[in-house]
């Protein structure tokens, strides 16, 4: 194989000086073969590796009948193609570079640049600018098929049972500096094959010019495969909450990022610091024998602060029993209520000890974990308490403590992640569906508009709608202006 690889790559050279030669008599444009191209069997969305070696070095699309080759000198999978099937018109899936085989010469016709730029979108600081504003609302751009879509809004396919990868996928790509990094990224140099392959699919994601308008993550889930050593599978239904902590962290070290704040992408954006102050629990021997055990606490505590990449909180437990008449009605809880827990003050027992939890330092984007799935010998369980939370004007001041200096602590809802399951209970493969709600343009105005995406499943959603999913997972944006009336505006949402 690797013999075989080094002649395509040494053909290929003899056949550029081919090319050269023949460019001296440009070719006629009834040999250029252009209106044999079918862009509507063109898929860029899969590994690029050849159809018969499979192997992914010089990997050639071929653009009447959409499959991959290898190489295209003589004795290349890509030259006997053209001669056998009579297709003749080839991209290299790298260079984007075209060329019309068995003859060898390159094509360049301005007619192929929206192929060029499906294959390897590119973007400017100017094109992304209105990405978060509502004009980007005001500019749908339109497939093949002439059906209409918003770009960053479009469906991701569900492969087999990697819904729950497409949720966070979804998420992470619509927070402005991690999505504007991947956007204007260009990576040439160390960068991980992982980190590549997401900014590739952010690229396709928020492409105004796509062919269809939905993308396939399969060749970014794949490499997921590969660096995780198979713990993320396509056809492996999982935890989201799992996959964000596991990605995040591996972002965060392939793109170059050290324990020190700031240091990539990732920290700079969702890293935050909470104080945990410890105490010991001991057990008081002196109980009599049908007493409950008596307990003193410590007086000597433990403090200690450390980084954050979001917050878990705790769900209370729904009520055992009911009556006929409540047995329908589900448990309601406030955000503030369950936020609580890191007021500082609010006491968690674990394992002998009890645990006060603080922030020191709110990061810009803030991912809060509701804990509703729980695992006893026998079965897993869903608690399905409804979290009820404002989209905008959560004031996060009371679980922080810093110095007046320290920037906003007002966050409005960014993106929002549920879980439903026809079983009602549990997460299991054949009942589980993940939902994610996104914000599209900001201002908490008329201009602001909700979409809830499952799989390739995207419509625009009410705002009151968002509110009845059984949240496992939000992330918070910082509010730059602070100048609404938080108070009032919390007062209006909440629902007790």
């Amino acid at each position: 194989m690797e013999k075989n690889m080094q002649t395509f790559v040494e053909d290929d050279y003899d056949d550029e000086i081919e090319g050269y030669e023949q460019s001296k008599n440009e070719p006629k444009a009834s040999d250029l073969y252009l209106d044999t191209i079918n862009r509507a069997l063109l898929d860029f969305d899969f590994e690029k590796v050849c159809s018969v070696s499979l192997s992914n070095i010089n990997t050639y699309g071929c653009l009447v009948c959409g499959k991959y080759f290898q190489g295209r000198g003589r004795k290349s999978y890509a030259y006997a193609h053209s001669i056998h099937d009579d297709h003749h018109v080839f991209i290299n899936l790298e260079t984007t570079k075209v060329h019309v085989l068995p003859d060898g010469y390159p094509v360049s016709d301005p007619s192929l640049e929206d192929i060029s730029f499906v294959l390897a979108p590119s973007f400017t600081r100017s094109s992304i600018s209105s990405l978060s504003s509502s004009s980007h609302l005001l500019k749908p751009s339109y497939d093949l098929s002439s059906k209409p879509y918003l770009p960053g809004y479009i469906g991701l396919n569900n492969i087999k049972r990697n819904d729950h990868m497409n949720v966070i996928i979804h998420s992470l790509l619509h927070i402005p500096p991690l999505r504007d990094y991947l956007l204007l990224s260009n990576f040439r140099g160390k960068e991980s094959e992982l980190v590549k392959r997401f900014a590739t699919l952010a690229k396709k994601v928020w492409n105004p010019r796509l062919f269809k308008s939905q993308v396939s993550p399969h060749e970014f889930l794949q490499e997921v495969n590969r660096a995780s050593t198979g713990k993320f599978r396509l056809e492996q239904q999982g935890d989201p909450v799992e996959f964000l902590g596991w990605l995040l962290n591996r972002l965060h070290k392939d793109t170059g990022g050290t324990k020190k704040k700031n240091s990539s992408v990732i920290f700079s954006t969702f890293q935050g610091e909470l104080r945990v102050e410890t105490q010991q629990v001991l057990v008081r021997p002196d109980a009599g024998e049908n007493e409950k055990p008596r307990f003193d606490i410590a007086r000597d505590s433990k403090s200690t602060t450390s980084p954050f990449l979001f917050l878990a909180v705790d769900l209370p437990p729904p009520p055992l029993f009911q009556d006929s008449v409540e047995k329908n009605i589900i448990p309601q809880v406030s955000i503030h209520s369950v936020l609580a827990k890191y007021d500082g003050k609010t006491t968690q027992e674990s394992a002998g000890q009890l645990r006060r939890y603080k922030c020191q330092r709110l990061p810009e984007y803030i991912i809060l974990h509701f804990k509703r799935f729980t695992k006893n010998a026998f079965v897993e369980e869903k608690n399905p308490t409804i979290v009820n939370f404002p989209l905008r004007g959560v004031d996060f001041r009371d679980y922080l403590d810093a110095p007046p200096s320290h920037p906003p602590t007002v966050y409005d809802l960014i993106a929002n992640v549920t879980h439903e399951s026809v079983a009602g209970t549990t997460r299991d493969k054949e009942n589980t569906v993940w939902k994610v709600h996104l914000r599209a343009a900001g201002g908490g105005g008329e201009g602001e508009k909700w979409f809830q995406i499952q799989d390739l499943i995207v419509e625009e959603t009410r705002k009151e709608m968002i509110f009845l999913g059984e949240t496992v997972l939000q992330i918070w944006e910082r509010r730059t202006d602070t100048s609404e009336s938080n108070g009032e505006y919390m007062k209006g949402m909440v629902v007790d």
